[in-house]
Formats: C-alpha cells, sequence, structure tokens
C-alpha cells in the first residue's frame, strides 16, 4: 500500500522543524530534571546532559534513514516490515505511548499550578477546558500546530535571561572535584534525562507534511543542539547554586530558583513562569495528541476528528486517576522507561529489521 498523498497546502517548511523539535522538548522536564540526574551522578552529571543531547542526534539520523526509506510516517515503516496486522499492533503501541505522553505532560503541569498556586484548584475542570483547547487547536490542522509550536518555542527564552539572576548567589566550587564519580554513574544519569528528551520522535508521524523533508534534517539536529545547550546552562547554575544535599529535597528546581527575582510590581515571579508555562506545554500535548490521532486514522480507519475527541476521553480519564504526588512520580517514570525502550531500543531495531526487508527485496527483485 502507498502512502498517502499530502497536498502541498497542508504541507509547512523544513525549517520549522527546529521549532516542532526545540517545542517538544522543553516541556515539565526541563523545570526538575537537576535533582533526579545529580542523585545518580552528583555534580557530575552535567556531562550526562550533553551525552544524552548527543545520543538524541543519532536516534534522529536513525528516524529519518528509516522515514526516507519508506517515504511515508512510522505506520509504513511497520507495514513494510511486519506486514499489515503485526505492524498494526506496533502502531497501537504507538497510539498508547503519544497519549501516556499527554496525560503525563498535563497531569504534572496541573501538580506543578496546584503546589505552587492553586491548592484547591480541580484536576477535573482543568483537564477537561485544557482538552477542549487543545482539540479546537488540532481540528485547525497541523500547520496551525506548527505555528503553535513555534510560539511554545519562543516563550522559554526569558529563562535564559532570568536564570542568570542566579549567578550572583552562585558558588561553582560545588563541582569540585570535576570527574569524581565513574563513567557507569554518568551513563547511568543520561537516563535521567530520557523525560526532558522526549518529544522529537514525533517526527515519524509528521514526517510526511514536511515540505522537502530532505532539507529539515540540518533544522532537527539545530532544534536538539539548542535544547542540549539549554538544559546544561540550567543544569550548570542550578548545580552551582545549590547544594547537593538541597537539591535532593528540591523537586522543582528550575522554578525555586525563580524566586529570587524580584521585581517592584512583581514579587512572585515564579507565578508568571508557571502561568507562562501552560503556554509552553500546549503545543507538547497538541503535537503527541495529533500524533497518537493520526497513526488511529491510518490504522484503524477511524477519521481523525473523532480519533482525537476518542483519545481525548481516555486521556481525560486517565488524569483523573492520577491523585498524590506519588501516582505523578510513577506516570513520569513510566513515561520515561517506555521513551528510553522505544528511542534506545526499538528505533534502531526496527533500522536493522528495515534495511534487512529492503536488501531482501531488491535480491528478490533481481532474481525476477
Amino acid at each position: 500500500m502507498q502512502p498517502p498523498i499530502i497536498p502541498e497546502n497542508r504541507k509547512f517548511s523544513p525549517y520549522l522543524v527546529f521549532f516542532t523539535v526545540a517545542a517538544m522538548q522543553i516541556g515539565v522536564g526541563v523545570l526538575g530534571f537537576q535533582r533526579i540526574i545529580a542523585k545518580i551522578a552528583g555534580y557530575d552529571s552535567w556531562q550526562s546532559v550533553i551525552i544524552a543531547g548527543l545520543s538524541t542526534h543519532i536516534i534522529v539520523w536513525f528516524l529519518y534513514k528509516q522515514l526516507e526509506s519508506v517515504n511515508g510516517d512510522i505506520t509504513d515503516i511497520h507495514r513494510t516490515v511486519f506486514g499489515k496486522w503485526i505492524g498494526g499492533l506496533f502502531n497501537i503501541i504507538f497510539i498508547f505511548y503519544f497519549s501516556l505522553l499527554v496525560v503525563t505532560v498535563l497531569r504534572t503541569y496541573l501538580e506543578v499550578v496546584q503546589v505552587w498556586m492553586f491548592p484547591d484548584m480541580s484536576a477535573a475542570w482543568f483537564s477537561l477546558l485544557y482538552l477542549l483547547l487543545c482539540i479546537y487547536v488540532i481540528n485547525g490542522g497541523i500547520r496551525t500546530i506548527v505555528g503553535l509550536a513555534f510560539f511554545g518555542s519562543i516563550l522559554p527564552y526569558y529563562i535564559i535571561y532570568f536564570y542568570g539572576f542566579a549567578i550572583p548567589f552562585a558558588d561553582f566550587r560545588h563541582f569540585l572535584p570535576i570527574f569524581n564519580h565513574s563513567f557507569q554513574e554518568v551513563i547511568t544519569a543520561t537516563q535521567g534525562m530520557t523525560l526532558t528528551n522526549l518529544g522529537y520522535e514525533v517526527l515519524l508521524v509528521y514526517y510526511p507534511y514536511i515540505k522537502q523533508p530532505n532539507k529539515s534534517k540540518k533544522w532537527a539536529h539545530i532544534g536538539l543542539i539548542f535544547t542540549t545547550i539549554l538544559n546544561l546552562y540550567v543544569t550548570l547554575i542550578t548545580f552551582a547554586f545549590y547544594p547537593q544535599e538541597q537539591l535532593q529535597k528540591n523537586v522543582w528546581a528550575t522554578l525555586t530558583t525563580f524566586k529570587i527575582i524580584h521585581f517592584p510590581v512583581v514579587e512572585r515571579f515564579e507565578f508568571i513562569g508557571i502561568a507562562n508555562w501552560c503556554l509552553v506545554v500546549l503545543p507538547i500535548i497538541c503535537i503527541a495528541l495529533w500524533s497518537a490521532s493520526r497513526i488511529l486514522k491510518r490504522t484503524l480507519k477511524v477519521k481523525q476528528k473523532y480519533g482525537v475527541v476518542l483519545l481525548s476521553f481516555f486521556i481525560f480519564i486517565g488524569c483523573q486517576q492520577l491523585k498524590t504526588r506519588m501516582n505523578v512520580d510513577t506516570i513520569n517514570n513510566l513515561i520515561a522507561n517506555i521513551g528510553f525502550i522505544l528511542n534506545y531500543v526499538y528505533i534502531p531495531m526496527l533500522f536493522v529489521l528495515l534495511m534487512v526487508v529492503n536488501k531482501v527485496k531488491k535480491i528478490a527483485a533481481k532474481r525476477k
């Protein structure tokens, strides 16, 4: 079966891939990943941020090679490698993964709002209204979503400036002695960056919607470089600002650092950051939900506008089951583990299988 032909007026320019990659990676993870990686490799874990960032370039290379081979999306790759029925089962795994990613991001952001601003805010009403907004955006099409990703990746730029307010209070002697942890510990801490780095794999779904997709490669890699530098910047300042013992008691280190910022008209600057983050996570949820509904459409022939509503219903139900901090932490760990397996185990394995299948087909074609 040939991949569906996407009309040109529904495609977007290659350079916008930079913003989709950056928007997907700058989410709730950047608000508190420092504590997680420091728990494993101490203040040598800044190396883990770099290694994790470099590894994403390798995975994106795998993604592009597979997508170019089938000139389609993940459903075409699965159909080529596994056939219609088994490939459909793997498609369902990705539907579940992207839906779970939406649940994780939405519920984690809601927890931030409840802990920092409105403890009595209804999780049900917030989730419902936010998902209705996402459905409205998704019904506007992929170009609308990508436009939203542009703003979602531009908005966090203020972090670069305002996070620097902590530098006068920083003590860079916290990093000493450098290289005090084993290479194994540093690599293990790299896995703690998984949740923060997740999201770029939606490229597997929206690839056919890119005009001249070959030109988008450099923009995808530039997006990864940008988010890696941003994460490293946040990591270095956080480690210099907090003693290691204090950091381990701080779940949302990035937000806590914002508390040192005071203006005559703004006493609690972190409130602005949290409110702003509502728009930062919006493109993440929209892109992930669109991706899940797109795969659902191609797998089960369900109209995408109905698929979005159906998935949103299950996502809403899922959010209501996460009532405690322990539940939210569990779902964060779960999506991080699933994302790690899909990105660093399944995608390379799928690449090898696809190359083998293509090779066998070429040999069979020559014999004919």
